[in-house]
């Protein structure tokens, strides 16, 4: 270890030779300047080195921060600056969250307020205000989400990126991007593009008249698109999930039009102008993302209390191109001419040309009055798609977003729903006639819209985090004195040996309660322990499994939760399989009651059949969902083939033959990877399974995938020639699992402290 540290330390003279003590510290304060324009750093990180032999020597180009009284290090890298602090770019989880926890949130509101009315020539703002342009954004952005598979939302802001950035939704938030560029390359990595397009949204909501429930920040950006792939329209997406007809897609699809953010405003497909049928089909859209009937109708009428819509023209193609027609130039309008051709007057976006209400940059519920106090007639706007006018008197106008002069309101088919179905219209006019019922009802809704990917409140960073919403399915605390882990355990290892039959039903019953994890909204996982509350206890996959809880009960007290002996009675009994321990049991779990499942484990239950309906790619995804390489879910799945229990259904089941018998104890091996590809298989179609030519031998479709596929297959050969890799990646794989959903934070996680 001494050896290692000189090596390091003469690296770092070797490089750092010529380097003046000024030049350094512009390369690699010791600490953050405070109201730098780059809170990186704070007094908990110190500089333990720099520089690196393959960057110019003028300046220390890498620098490494280790954490006090910690030995773990964090790499910063910077670029040359005449400023006295450099501009910063980083490797490293870690020090992306402690840059995130030195931001402050108040600059950043302050520089977001000054932003909103300094219009600019190349993209003048509406009525002088970019407020309702960001709103737009943050909404389209957070509201990608979709609740059968958690993709979409904020977090990643991934709205930057194809395929996302060319829907038809999205027309021209470029602009709102390239708006906040400044603000995002002021405050560096601190401020990812995820928080500041909602941050961003809420301020100008706040600017405008309603203070808002808070803010959850913490969002983690991603560097490509790759994780809105399957939102479509891509082809990966249509292979995967196909929407029959545009208009009409089904979930697991988020909209009824991929490339919309929720429903068509001029109507459905097949019935177009008719705002009954729209509110079939708002209900329904709005459902995939979580959102009752108020908040619904909180979010159309709150967020069309801001701004307006665009059509300027009839022109072919009047937004222009998309993005990835046309990366270079994007969403040039085409209507008007001159200086101002495609933008201000002459802006055409969703093609729909009307203001909501008389004063479009402030809050208020006239939206609601005016859909209730107006009598409306279809017509045919400027951009050539039917929209609704006032048809009885003299229509209540806006000032004109540019220029002088006034434009009458108007209304789309999507907003007339809202008073043709019956319910919507109750909730319509109790806004209308109690504003703060609206307020209420809508900083909720827009709390719930823009947080809803980013799962529990303890990932949330920042000083305006509100209290536990009942959307994120609160925990209790943990007790204040834990079990004795060792000893529960060395208890239940005495227990299995005497009664094998429990290694089986207890690895079950743990893989179960881990297994509904998914990573791409922090949803699931063990802690909470659902697997023993309705629905999930009464899926098909959990049948049996009393029987295994029922046998941890005399273990269960205020110092040990449900969620944490399950957990600890399948990593126990692996164990006694013969797989390595990986780290001390990391406990302080609790227990969800039946108070706080309501529509949590909706669309939890597994996603694949065990049947011939099941293809490779439901399978990949199925990994990504839980967090998992394929890798991680190869060697889970063959260990649930050689231990699994018998007569249930599932990946920890066995296949049609016994490999254990009941009293009979077992080791773990790689049987399942030899006997996949040592044999030729055959369909049997009365059992939906795969059969060996050769014996009485089953295995699923899926477990098939691992031979058949070539990704797959190469994972498979590895494990037949290292039995002793198999069973350490297999402890890995099992912990990774068991403690994803143990969050510290954004990135952190408990067990890791």
């Amino acid at each position: 270890m001494l050896y290692l540290a000189f090596l390091f330390l003469v690296l770092n003279l070797k490089v750092c030779r010529g380097i003046t003590t000024q030049e350094r510290g512009q390369c690699c304060p010791e600490k953050a300047v405070s109201g730098s324009s780059n809170p990186s750093l704070n007094g908990d990180y110190i500089l333990v080195g720099f520089g690196h032999p393959s960057l110019p020597e003028t300046c220390a180009s890498h620098c490494v921060y280790k954490k006090k009284h910690s030995s773990e290090e964090t790499k910063y890298c910077f670029r040359a600056s005449s400023d006295s602090q450099a501009q910063c770019r980083v490797t490293g989880e870690a020090a992306i969250l402690a840059a995130m926890k030195a931001l402050d949130f108040t600059a950043v509101r302050r520089d977001l307020q000054d932003l909103m009315t300094t219009s600019q020539p190349w993209w003048p703002a509406d009525y002088g205000n970019y407020g309702p342009l960001l709103i737009r954004l943050a909404w389209h952005s957070a509201g990608s989400f979709r609740r059968s598979d958690g993709r979409g939302g904020g977090e990643g802001g991934r709205i930057r990126f194809d395929p996302e950035r060319s829907w038809d939704d999205n027309t021209n938030l470029d602009k709102a991007i390239q708006l906040l560029w400044p603000i995002k390359k002021k405050y560096g990595i601190g401020l990812s593009w995820g928080d500041l397009i909602i941050l961003a949204g809420n301020t100008a909501i706040e600017s405008m008249g309603l203070p808002l429930l808070g803010f959850c920040g913490g969002r983690i950006d991603d560097y490509d698109g790759s994780e809105s792939i399957l939102l479509g329209p891509t082809e990966e997406q249509e292979h995967l999930l196909h929407c029959v007809m545009q208009g009409e897609c089904k979930e697991p699809l988020g909209t009824s039009t991929v490339g919309l953010i929720y429903v068509n405003p001029g109507g459905p497909v097949n019935s177009p102008g008719v705002p009954a049928a729209s509110a079939t089909n708002i209900r329904n859209i709005f459902g995939r993302m979580s959102m009752n009937d108020s908040e619904t109708v909180a979010l159309i009428g709150g967020g069309h209390a801001f701004g307006k819509a665009h059509g300027a023209c009839k022109a072919d193609k009047a937004a222009g191109e998309r993005p990835s027609e046309n990366p270079t130039a994007p969403w040039q309008g085409r209507c008007g001419s001159g200086a101002n051709k495609g933008k201000a007057e002459h802006t055409s976006t969703s093609g729909f040309e009307l203001p909501w209400t008389r004063q479009p940059t402030k809050w208020s519920n006239s939206f609601f009055k005016h859909l209730l106090e107006e009598e409306w007639e279809l017509f045919e706007g400027p951009g050539g798609h039917q929209q609704w006018r006032v048809s009885q008197g003299e229509a209540p106008k806006a000032p004109q977003a540019h220029g002088v002069g006034e434009q009458e309101i108007g209304m789309l088919t999507s907003d007339l729903a809202l008073i043709e179905d019956p319910a919507y219209k109750v909730i319509v006019e109790d806004f209308a006639a109690n504003e703060e019922n609206l307020n209420t009802a809508f900083r909720h809704a827009w709390y719930k819209l823009t947080t809803r990917d980013m799962g529990p409140r303890s990932r949330c960073l920042g000083p305006d985090v509100p209290p536990a919403q009942p959307w994120q399915y609160p925990l209790p605390e943990p007790a204040g004195q834990l079990a004795n882990f060792y000893e529960v355990k060395e208890e239940m290892k005495a227990v299995m040996r005497d009664r094998p039959e429990l290694m089986a039903g207890w690895t079950r019953l743990a893989w179960r309660c881990m297994a509904t994890f998914r990573e791409t909204d922090n949803r699931g996982g063990c802690d909470g322990a659902r697997v023993r509350l309705s629905p999930q206890k009464d899926w098909p996959v959990n049948r049996g499994l009393q029987q295994w809880l029922d046998e941890l009960q005399p273990w269960i007290q205020d110092s040990l939760s449900w969620s944490d002996a399950i957990v600890l009675a399948g990593t126990t009994a692996l164990e006694e399989f013969g797989v390595p321990a990986t780290k001390p049991f990391c406990g302080g779990r609790t227990d969800a009651s039946n108070s706080n499942v309501d529509a949590y484990s909706d669309f939890l239950k597994p996603k694949l059949n065990g049947n011939f309906s099941d293809n490779v790619e439901q399978l990949k995804e199925v990994v990504r969902l839980m967090g998992l390489t394929q890798r991680d879910f190869a060697v889970l799945n063959a260990a649930g083939y050689i231990i699994g229990e018998p007569d249930c259904e599932g990946h920890f089941c066995q296949r049609g033959e016994s490999q254990q018998r009941s009293g009979q104890k077992m080791k773990l091996t790689n049987l399942f990877f030899t006997r996949l590809l040592d044999n030729r298989w055959t369909e049997d179609s009365a059992k939906q399974m795969y059969k060996a030519e050769d014996g009485e031998i089953f295995i699923l479709p899926t477990d098939l995938m691992y031979k058949t596929d070539p990704e797959l297959r190469a994972i498979a050969e590895d494990y037949v020639v290292n039995e002793s890799k198999f069973l350490a990646d297999l402890a890995m794989a099992w912990n990774k699992l068991a403690t994803a959903d143990r969050y510290d934070g954004p990135v952190g996680n408990l067990c890791d402290r």
